[in-house]
Formats: structure tokens, C-alpha cells, sequence
């Protein structure tokens, strides 16, 4: 979630483009202030919306979600892909019940497994193909979560990657030393070289990574050859 509304572009563009957004249903505004009142990582709103749309425009069948936190990024790829089933990870069981919760109310909680665990012991005990994955967790494991994701993506599968811009210091390291803006700015690059994916990075919300996979592993091949 970025700091502010300007916290990447002028404040006069990121104005504009917070009141082009349509004003979320009950539960979506309830989980967004229930993530300001306990500062609570959540997905930005627009960022959101663009879950919905990708998994939407992919007719996605199998959705990872790699962070759950509150499920408000699990509802919108939920809805956007109502044939879909979504799996999402998270460790902490506090935070896993509030999005049971509201994932329940939402009408979507049937569809949705959420998974107790560390994301990088899990993944490897999941069967794919997934058409989407949503990457939101702990920023220093993201080049790590993507390794083991790459093999288990339908080719012409997604990746989303939030947090990319990490509130400006990526572009613009502050003086302190942040290691997870340090990890983020290694992982861009990663993304954007990495063989198998075509990638962009988005200023949207505290900036996106967006990919899509173009070609097999040599591993998904038959290799090594």
C-alpha cells in the first residue's frame, strides 16, 4: 500500500486518477478501513481493480495469491474470475481468519483455500498450472517466490508483482539503508531480463510489476540438455 496519493506521481495526477475510481461496494470500503485503523498491509484499490480485470480477461481457472493478509487482493481475483479457484498463503492465522471472514460475507470463501504456511515452503508442495499469480509478502523473498512459480505457470500465464516502486525508495534510496527497497530494485531487473517472462513495471499504486510467460522452462522441456 503506498504512503500517500502522490507517493509516485504529482500530486495533481494522483488526484485525478483517485477520483476516477468508482467508489467500492460495503465490504471492499470496510476492508480498506479496517486496514488504515490498524495499518495493516492491503492492496491499493487500483490495484485491485487490475486483479479483477487480469484475472477477468484471462478466464483464469487457478489463482496463487502469495500474502493474503486481509483477503482484500483474494476477493478481487475471486471476483474477477467467478469460474476460478483461488489458493492463497499466509502464516499468520490472525489475519487468515479476519479474510475468512470477510471472504464469507463476500460470497466467495467456497472458491477460495487459504493456506497456512511460509510461502517458500509451500509453494513447492503446489500443482499448477496457474493462470495468475499475485505476488504481495515478504519483499526480500519476491526473486525466490518466482523461481519456483515460473515452472508452475500456464505459458501466456500472469504474474503480478506488488509494491515494485516501494513507496519512491526504490528510484531514490533514502540515506538509512532499507533492505527490502534494496531487494525490490534487484527483483525488477530480475523480472524484466528474466528468459521465460516478457514484463513491464507499472506506476500504479506503490508501483506493480506486471508479466506474462512467454516460454517453457528447459526443465518443463525435458532438460537439463
Amino acid at each position: 500500500m503506498k504512503d500517500r496519493a502522490d507517493a509516485i506521481l504529482r500530486s495533481e495526477q494522483a488526484a485525478y486518477l483517485d477520483r476516477l475510481l468508482p467508489p467500492r461496494d460495503a465490504i471492499l470500503a470496510e476492508m480498506e478501513a479496517w486496514s488504515a485503523e490498524r495499518g495493516v498491509p492491503s492492496s491499493d484499490p487500483e490495484v485491485g481493480r487490475l486483479l479483477s480485470i487480469l484475472a477477468r480477461s484471462r478466464n483464469s481457472r487457478l489463482i496463487l495469491e502469495v500474502g493474503t493478509a486481509i483477503g482484500y487482493g483474494t476477493l478481487c481475483l475471486a471476483r474477477g474470475a467467478p469460474q476460478a479457484r483461488v489458493l492463497s498463503i499466509d502464516p499468520d492465522a490472525e489475519r487468515r481468519d479476519v479474510a475468512r471472514r470477510f471472504l464469507e460475507r463476500a460470497g466467495v470463501l467456497a472458491r477460495v483455500e487459504l493456506i497456512d504456511g511460509e510461502a517458500l515452503a509451500v509453494i513447492p508442495r503446489l500443482d499448477g498450472p496457474f493462470d495468475l499469480v499475485y505476488l504481495d509478502a515478504l519483499k526480500h523473498e519476491y526473486r525466490r517466490y518466482l523461481d519456483l512459480l515460473v515452472p508452475k505457470l500456464a505459458i501466456g500465464g500472469l504474474v503480478v508483482a506488488d509494491n515494485l516502486l516501494w513507496k519512491g525508495r526504490v528510484a531514490e534510496p533514502a540515506e538509512e539503508k532499507d533492505p527490502d527497497a534494496d531487494a525490490l530494485r534487484a527483483f525488477s531487473g530480475y523480472l524484466m531480463m528474466h528468459p521465460q517472462l516478457e514484463a513491464v513495471v507499472l506506476p500504479l499504486g506503490d508501483g506493480v510489476g506486471l508479466a506474462v510467460k512467454t516460454k517453457p522452462t528447459v526443465m518443463e522441456q525435458g532438460g537439463p540438455f
